[in-house]
Formats: structure tokens, sequence, C-alpha cells
């Protein structure tokens, strides 16, 4: 049931700034019509939804500065194609978390399956525990901040923008890489095509704070955190390196 809180001394005011979407009462896509129906507006409300029950596209397609806490599990591309919203997902989310995300901010506090934050391209996204396959697949410009550690193919194809793993990382970590910039502190199962390690140098580690600061992230130092990127061996045709297209 959409509710406007409880008790009759709110003020009408406060009434229109917190929306409570109970989906074992409503459909979910009413739930994201109302959420669709302040997109281009800069006024923040937030908003409460419960009952998810691994439902998929829960408050996709946001564009305007709402808080949206989604209390239970989620399916497929929850807080997908987000902007200007600040979604927090307090369970665990399925395929394609913020997926096509443009800005924002979208926070997984249990584990993310394959492909979070696929072709993302703007914004934040931190996955509290671990995250799948292919995290950061061809992102385009989002911050990714993974608190445990993610599986294979890990920013596959990922163009620019940042990723942190504070746990370990499966292999074939960032095959076919642009320019996005990759952090991992525990142990690397194996590179991708075209994935090197690079120097970490002081202002990678002060990059790699900020991330964690700017993540919520607490009891994880930046120090001992490791660097890859692209060796650029694959930007133009080599007979050379056929074997690696």
């Amino acid at each position: 049931m959409l509710g406007t809180g409880t008790g009759d001394g709110l003020q009408l005011e406060s009434l229109k700034l917190m929306r409570l979407f109970n989906l074992d009462e409503v459909s979910l896509r009413e739930l994201n019509q109302a959420l669709h129906d302040c997109n281009g507006s800069d006024e923040a409300s937030a908003w409460t939804v419960t009952n998810t029950k691994g439902k998929h596209a829960v408050a996709a397609g946001i564009d305007a500065p709402l808080e949206v806490t989604v209390n239970g599990h989620v399916g497929y591309y929850c807080a997908g194609m987000n902007k200007q919203g600040q979604v927090t997902i307090r369970g665990n989310a399925g395929p394609g978390v913020a997926e096509n995300m443009m800005s924002g901010l979208v926070r997984v506090t249990g584990n993310a399956s394959q492909y979070a934050g696929a072709s993302a391209h703007g914004g934040l996204l931190v996955i509290e525990g671990n995250a799948g396959s292919r995290c950061g697949i061809s992102m385009k410009g989002v911050d990714i901040v993974v608190r445990g550690s993610i599986g294979h193919m890990g920013a596959f194809m990922a163009q620019k923008g940042r990723m942190v793993i504070c746990g370990d990382a499966g292999g074939a970590l960032g095959d076919s890489l642009y320019e996005a910039r990759i952090f991992v502190k525990g142990e690397v199962a194996g590179l991708g095509a075209d994935c090197v390690e690079k120097p970490m140098a002081e202002e990678h580690e002060r990059e790699v704070a900020q991330l964690l600061e700017q993540a919520g992230i607490s009891g994880v130092d930046a120090a001992g955190f490791r660097r890859y990127g692209s060796a650029r061996k694959l930007y133009h045709f080599n007979i050379d390196n056929v074997d690696a297209y």
C-alpha cells in the first residue's frame, strides 16, 4: 500500500516527502510509475519499498534526487538506468544491478550477482558483500567499490571509470580493457587479454582512499592495493597479436 506516514499530526509538507510502498499490496509497475512521475524534478524525497521478494527491475529508471531504501532481496536490473537517485538495497541483488547507471549512488548491503554495474556511465556503485562474474562489464565512467571479492572476467571490456576490489578477483580480470583503472587488495586469479599490473604510486593510494571514503567502507587500508590497467596493445590491429583478438 502507498502510505504517507504514520500519525495524524504530521504536517502536509512532511507527508509529501515520504512515501512507503509495500509490494504485497501494490504492483511493481505502480511503484516504478510513481518514481518516474518525479523524473526531471529537483525535489528530494524519501521512499521505502518492502516485500520485494526477488522482483525484477525494482526502482529502475529514476531521474530525480530521490532517496530509495529497498528492504529485501531483488532480482534482475534493480536501480537500472539510475540518474541522480540514491538507492540502498538492504539485501542481495540479482544480475545487472545499477546497469547503465548515469549518476547518483546505488548501494547493495549484501551480495550482487553477475554483471553488476554493466555499461554504467557515472555515479558510484557500492557492494558491501561479494559480486559475481563480469562485475563492471563495459563500464563507461562509473566508480565501483566492492567490499568483498568478485568473480571471473571483472571489468571485461571496461572503457572508463574505476573499480576498487577489497577482496580477491577471479580469472581474466580486465580482459580487453580500455582506460578503466582497477585496484585490488587481495589475490588475482589471472589477468585477461591486454590487462597488466602497473606501478602503485602515492597518488593512486590517495585515489583508493578517497573512493573507500566516498563508499563508506571502513576498516580497509588503502595501502597494499595493486593497480591494473590496459597495456594498450589491442587498440589497433596487429598481426602479432592475432591470438589475443
